[in-house]
């Protein structure tokens, strides 16, 4: 019979469900399952650190997402932004669901082509495209966002050799009442470079403008800001009827919508605060249905999001290596995920949840990684149970942008899951090994011998 811990008694504070001094209330549940399947036994089977992602979420949450659109406005088509996350599985899951893709490099693009989408079903963002990468986006008939002139122009030199007419449309940016603004890329509205790059479209003759684009920032808190750009890609495609009599076929808002995650220095956490698609999804339907559009010629709304889409369907499973106490007494963990795993958590409060029954002793703790690096935290001050050496816990909120920007650095990247609709775990990602990890190293035959 195993021996009781002891735990020292304490006086405990009232609380109630709304903030106090002493911060948010403490959550006194443990994550045990995900989808049904017990956190335990995914690292028996898989090991620790896990990355575990729910079918069931992914497709729930995209579903809410296109229903919050597609009851406001008649023309809706996502794309999904394989930076965010391109797993195959988990992209094959949005194309599944309806989905176009979304890409901004040549190795993203063949994903998706090797993912079974359709050319014509590809949009290719980013201001790196190789020769080679559009003269493939044009023989696919691909939709080609211009990013700035020198790609203009190396699109209309294509057009010599190339017997396809490209498909395109330009990327601009804006003043939307979000400061920073976001204009690295595209042409600005406000100073002529959006109509200054349309003109010069139209003149060549060459190419087929079918569309306008827009990405005004990312994990945006305003969604009046999308109200706006979508008022502003109107005028610019109105304008285009005007003088052209050409009509666009689509505006593109990009992403950009914030996950339920905490950004860091939030006083209330971002699951009451952040907006929601339905908020989205009013502002921009209200400013194109508003637009002078003829009823019979309303462009298709795409949209590329991507975090507020998949961020909630991921989790990370790990282990506690020890405890201790700094210089001032402050109890810090130490756990087996760093942020060469977890880059997000420079920028979020992640949520961490014990995996197992626990003390209700709550203490404000430093959560570090295992890097040998200063900076190496996970979290800077959280209120959480006692976690001993061997406890397991659960890092909610990840399945954006983790699994693409993670780094081999110190440790091996760990195994990715998927658990599915019928509660069975997938492999879709194996672990790192040695061999892997040495497969693309050489070593020069002088270097192979020495003495110490």
């Amino acid at each position: 019979m195993e021996k009781l811990r002891y735990e020292r008694p304490l006086i405990k504070r009232l609380e109630s469900e709304m903030p106090n001094k002493f911060g948010m209330k403490a959550e006194h549940f443990p994550k045990s399952h995900i989808d049904g399947v017990a956190v335990k036994d995914l690292i028996e089977a898989h090991g620790s650190p896990l990355f575990v992602l729910s079918e069931k979420t992914i497709r729930n949450t995209y579903q809410r997402a296109k229903k919050a659109f597609s009851t406001r406005y008649p023309k809706v088509q996502f794309a999904w932004s394989y930076k965010t996350n391109y797993m195959d599985a988990v992209c094959n899951i949005y194309h599944q669901e309806g989905s176009w893709a979304e890409v901004v490099s040549g190795f993203e693009y063949d994903k998706a082509i090797k993912n079974g989408v359709p050319g014509k079903r590809i949009i290719f963002n980013g201001p790196d495209k190789t020769i080679a990468d559009l003269t493939k986006a044009i023989q696919n008939e691909s939709l080609i966002h211009i990013d700035h002139l020198d790609e203009l122009y190396t699109i209309v030199e294509l057009t010599e050799t190339i017997k396809k007419r490209p498909r395109v449309a330009i990327r601009v940016n804006m003043d939307t009442g979000v400061y920073p603004m976001w204009d690295r890329f595209g042409f600005n509205y406000e100073n002529g470079q959006a109509w200054d790059a349309l003109n010069k479209i139209m003149a060549s003759g060459k190419m087929d403008l079918i569309g306008l684009h827009t990405h005004i920032g990312t994990f945006m808190l305003s969604a009046k800001a999308y109200g706006v750009a979508a008022r502003k890609l109107a005028d610019l495609a109105l304008g285009l009827k005007r003088k052209y009599n050409h009509e666009v076929k689509y505006i593109d808002l990009g992403g950009g919508f914030p996950s339920k995650n905490t950004l860091k220095g939030a006083y209330l956490p971002g699951n009451d605060t952040n907006p929601v698609f339905d908020d989205f999804a009013e502002e921009i339907a209200s400013a194109l249905l508003n637009a002078e559009f003829s009823p019979d010629a309303l462009p298709l709304l795409i949209l590329e999001t991507g975090r507020a889409l998949v961020d909630d369907a991921g989790f990370l499973l790990g282990t506690v290596i020890s405890n201790k106490r700094s210089s001032k007494g402050k109890r810090s963990t130490i756990i087996d995920i760093g942020v060469n795993l977890l880059f997000t958590s420079f920028w979020y409060d992640h949520k961490i949840t014990p995996a197992q029954d626990f003390t209700h002793f709550n203490e404000e703790t430093t959560v570090f990684g295992p890097l040998c690096m200063n900076i190496d935290v996970i979290r800077e001050s959280a209120v959480l149970p006692l976690l001993n050496k061997g406890d397991h816990f659960v890092i909610h909120t990840v399945g954006a942008y983790n699994m693409t920007q993670w780094m081999q650095f110190i440790t091996l990247r760990p195994r990715i899951v998927l658990i599915g609709l019928d509660e069975k775990v997938h492999i879709i990602r194996e672990a790192e090994t040695m061999d892997s990890f040495n497969k693309f190293e050489n070593m020069p035959d002088y270097l192979k011998k020495f003495e110490l």
